[in-house]
């Protein structure tokens, strides 16, 4: 763990007086002794045209980044967020959040409070089902951990839907005997969240908060619960950035942080290593060596290629560890392609790290960052005027009744933005799209933000950051995109006018062009 701030006082000679007036020191020097550090490609032996290269292949793809980073030797070598997302901000996590609660069982371990054979029916008495299968009985901490529950089919789904998530997990048939299959299983994680918090008194979050996050000087994160007050565990966490590229250091350094140990070095060894080997698909779309997701599991956590291992998650949030050469990669992002994402890493940034440093080529240097500190997903392009705009702002279109509950729509069109606002029985919704640039507030309106689980969300009228932006798509019809920056997601929103009728069709980035929200329709109030 880094000192306290008393102990970093008394490190650099204060005495007691001093302490008692270093309440009023300016903090700035201590917070940066819990941010990584910085260096240049070239002086931690990385070739600045690879990551360039990284970034033109990238660019050409069909792959959305929200955040890059990369570390060599323990030094951030270079960062960058697309806008609207930030480095402040947090950001979903989906199963890259498996990992952390691993890590929470892992030091629930060391602590004596459970062993990785426990049977999983000894924290639950309370919610078994009647009759106890062979198969549940031989369950293990191990199974959950290896995704080898024996689960014929993926329970989480049906699980989500009960408001005793122990309890539906514990009554899931189990078809194979435990440690001979896998399966993913993210109500398996959910399941070592619950035994954390059975054995420790304490949610996942708050456990890891002073054994982990405050340690590496992670603040910030939320992670949902289910109704019963648990961590979701196999989802659900949100971190910065930098938070991930810290976790990954942590794991590359055999789980030290700065020069104590923070994770036993033999949990970090048992966590990373192989113990149960995928099934190869029915149809491969590649060689079995060349696919990231066949090269073994580990206690949530997936070895990779070239002797790395990671945590991920859906859509591209990835902590990427490669011990040979001493680098971890931190990504956020929405792609449907993981492992094309993986692939841009191998092609590019794998060869430009090299075994000692290069000469220091300020040059680079500079393109580099400035090339990094102007990444931006670009608002939607189309016309920022239509003739229809004067007739149709302003006007209040009553909503035929629909599941959403909202009842009435305005568009107001006249001041350099566009103003959308949605009425429903108990709340306003207003939100506020720019004209060829991205505009910044908050929204708790019904269907927002998409997500592809429904368990653990945030309780209905929750607020969410959204940067908007908005064109004519032609006279008749304008179209928003409504980026909620603190997940991978968007909406795309189409409102077409005809006359004194008004449509309003949601298109969510996660649904592939079957969004189950309403259509809305609209007629002007006479």
């Amino acid at each position: 763990m880094l000192p306290t701030r008393r102990t970093f006082l008394k490190q650099l000679g204060f005495g007691a007086g001093a302490i008692v007036l270093g309440a009023a020191l300016d903090q700035r020097a201590f917070a940066a002794t819990r941010e990584l550090p910085r260096s240049t490609p070239e002086a931690e032996g990385v070739a600045t045209a690879g990551i360039e290269a990284f970034l033109d292949a990238l660019a050409q793809s069909k792959h959305e980044f929200h955040s890059f980073m990369m570390a060599r030797h323990g030094k951030i070598i270079a960062e960058g967020w697309w806008k609207p997302y930030a480095a402040e901000l947090p950001h979903t996590m989906y199963s890259m959040s498996k990992s952390f609660t691993s890590t929470a069982v892992g030091l629930a371990v060391a602590e004596g409070k459970l062993t990785v054979e426990d049977k999983v029916t000894s924290f639950f008495p309370d919610d078994l089902p009647k009759e106890i299968s062979e198969n549940l009985a031989a369950l293990q901490v191990k199974h959950l951990l290896t995704m080898s529950v024996g689960s014929e089919h993926e329970p989480t789904h049906d699980m989500v839907e009960q408001e005793n998530w122990v309890r539906a997990f514990l009554a899931a048939p189990i078809s194979h005997a435990p440690g001979s299959v896998f399966l993913y299983n993210s109500a398996a994680t959910y399941m070592c969240s619950a035994i954390v918090q059975t054995v420790t008194g304490q949610k996942v979050i708050d456990y890891l908060t002073p054994k982990l996050f405050t340690p590496l000087g992670i603040e910030g994160m939320t992670w949902e619960t289910c109704p019963r007050g648990i961590n979701t565990g196999g989802w659900g966490l949100s971190i910065q950035t930098e938070g991930l590229a810290k976790f990954g250091q942590l794991y590359l350094q055999k789980g030290k942080w700065g020069g104590k140990e923070i994770i036993p070095a033999a949990w970090v060894e048992e966590a990373t290593t192989k113990h149960i080997q995928q099934p190869d698909p029915a149809k491969p779309s590649r060689p079995h060596e060349d696919n990231d997701w066949l090269q073994g599991y580990c206690y949530q956590f997936w070895r990779c290629r070239h002797n790395a291992f990671r945590g991920d998650g859906a859509f591209g949030q990835f902590t990427i560890v490669m011990p040979e050469l001493d680098a971890v990669i931190a990504i956020t992002g929405e792609s449907s392609d993981l492992q094309g994402e993986l692939d841009l890493v191998w092609q590019h940034l794998l060869p430009a790290m090299k075994d000692a440093a290069l000469p220091a080529d300020k040059a680079a240097d500079a393109r580099l960052k400035e090339r990094l500190s102007g990444l931006a997903l670009q608002p939607p392009s189309g016309q920022f005027a239509s003739p229809i705009a004067a007739n149709v702002s302003n006007k209040t279109f009553r909503l035929a009744n629909n599941p959403l509950g909202l009842q009435s729509v305005e568009f107001d069109f006249e001041k350099g933005n566009v103003r959308s606002t949605f009425t429903g029985a108990q709340d306003v919704y207003a939100i506020s799209s720019g004209l060829g640039a991205w505009e910044h507030g908050e929204t708790a309106l019904p269907g927002t933000p998409p997500r592809i689980i429904s368990g653990g969300a945030p309780p209905v009228g929750t607020r969410a950051k959204v940067a908007a932006a908005g064109v004519w798509k032609d006279e008749h019809t304008f179209e928003m995109t409504w980026r909620y920056y603190e997940t991978p997601h968007h909406d795309t929103v189409t409102c077409h006018f005809d006359g004194d009728k008004v449509s309003v069709a949601f298109q969510a980035s996660t649904s592939h062009g079957k969004d189950k929200r309403p259509v809305l329709q609209g007629q002007v109030v006479s």
